[in-house]
């Protein structure tokens, strides 16, 4: 009688446990996925990506060996390459378009083109879309000067690398929708690349859920300082919506939400991951758009009212960053591949490819995702509503404190209302759906309802 007790009060002390359990699913195709990365791959794409001279964004478009044109070209043909494993799936392209003269960076009218490689979903009613880009272009001291060698090895090579060799290893998997991998141009003439495809995707609606932006992820050592960070890199995520609504506003500031923007939940998304799928590297949630006073190709993202984030390495070397090839005073100056850390890079690439596998297989986010404030208690009810399209198998609800700026408790629940423990006026909560293994949408921050 004693033995069946026990067991019956284990078997109850389960079923509470399981009710509010905190789970961590690995998905052993993920890892895989993370193994396949090469850090000598990337620095073969980055050697040859210098060997055009210069990546000017006005540089030469004709020569088959020098300038932008003759880069564009050879990312192309290397998309192309990636699409025979592909089934058919991923197709690639030179999206061109024209920009007039700005009597600033663009001297005169100007046919551009980003290299655009696109893996086409296999559920035609799921229209999610993941984008991911580096940029093509390089620069040397003068911005203007599109003669002169600019090598381009770090900014932005190593951008262009990581989306390449992300591209070749997901375009042999199947995803339920698309995922596009871009190498844009016009980044250091003022972002027309990223703004062109920005604008593009506002005019034709896509649903873009998430945008990766890639700048600058290949150097460890920063100069001046001399300090050498191989473990961390910088997300960068905006704190209001650039095309925040004045009902948001007035939503945000009631629930104080300052710090949950679609970015920011988008750029702690990123590191969860991170944490699960990739070893020694920390992500740093740095809580500005981009570094003081700059930015980046995310931002025309943002502007259009997407959730867009930009990865870059934990210090930058100025030496290294918009320099013409010199040795002066016994330093050498330029951005060469001789002075980037690739093993560093590799952890950064599998940074981004865990996050884009881990949503391109998620379930759909949930819906009308809100918090109970009929009535004053030390509990918090969180109700929500199931998405349509791919089965769920139940919801993580993420909790951390106020001044917390990662999640620190991840409360698995199966149905779509949650009663938990915590105070909303202590903790801040979102809701993500989760598969069976354990594949997470983004999360959704709730709102007030009655």
């Amino acid at each position: 009688m004693k033995i069946t007790s026990i067991i019956c009060a284990l078997f109850l002390g389960l079923i509470t446990q399981n009710s509010y359990s905190q789970t961590t699913v690995s998905d052993a195709e993920i890892s895989k996925m993370v193994s396949e990365i090469s850090a000598s791959n990337m620095e073969s794409t980055v050697r040859k990506l210098v060997s055009f001279g210069t990546r000017h964004t006005l540089s030469d478009t004709k020569s088959t060996t020098r300038g932008i044109g003759a880069a564009q070209r050879w990312v192309k043909a290397e998309f192309d390459k990636y699409a025979k494993d592909s089934n058919g799936r991923l197709t690639a392209e030179i999206d061109y378009f024209t920009i007039k003269a700005d009597g600033r960076r663009i001297a005169v009218d100007s046919q551009l083109g980003n290299v655009m490689a696109t893996l086409k979903g296999t559920d035609p009613t799921d229209n999610r879309v993941l984008i991911i880009s580096g940029h093509l272009d390089s620069r040397a001291s003068d911005v203007m000067d599109s003669k002169i060698d600019a090598p381009g090895a770090n900014d932005d090579g190593s951008g262009v690398a990581a989306v390449m060799e992300i591209s070749r290893i997901m375009s042999k998997r199947s995803f339920p929708f698309t995922i596009i991998f871009v190498a844009v141009v016009g980044e250091e003439q003022g972002l027309y690349g990223a703004r062109h495809l920005a604008e593009k995707a506002k005019a034709e609606n896509w649903n873009i859920i998430a945008m990766l932006n890639n700048d600058m992820i290949g150097n460890s050592l920063s100069n001046g300082t001399g300090l050498r960070d191989n473990i961390n890199v910088r997300v960068f995520s905006e704190a209001i919506p650039y095309l925040e609504t004045e009902a948001e506003a007035k939503v945000r500031k009631s629930t104080n939400r300052e710090n949950d923007s679609p970015s920011r939940l988008l750029a702690r998304y990123i590191k969860t991951t991170t944490n699960q799928y990739v070893d020694q590297l920390n992500i740093n949630l740095v809580y500005r758009n981009d570094r003081f006073l700059r930015g980046g190709d995310h931002t025309p993202f943002s502007q259009n009212g997407f959730t867009a984030i930009r990865f870059c390495e934990m210090n930058e070397n100025y030496d290294h960053q918009h320099q013409d090839v010199r040795l002066e005073n016994g330093t050498q100056f330029g951005d060469l591949p001789e002075f980037m850390d690739f093993e560093y890079m590799r952890k950064v690439t599998a940074s981004n490819l865990a996050t884009l596998s881990n949503l391109a297989w998620s379930p759909k986010a949930p819906k009308n995702v809100g918090i109970k404030v009929t009535e004053l208690t030390n509990f918090s009810d969180l109700v929500w509503t199931a998405p349509e399209g791919k089965a769920v198998y139940g919801y993580n609800v993420l909790v951390r404190e106020t001044s917390a700026s990662h999640w620190e408790k991840t409360i698995f629940v199966k149905n779509t209302s949650a009663t938990i423990p915590y105070s909303k006026d202590n903790f801040l909560f979102a809701i993500q759906s989760v598969d069976e293994l354990g594949h997470a949408s983004l999360p959704v921050f709730p709102i007030p309802v009655k």
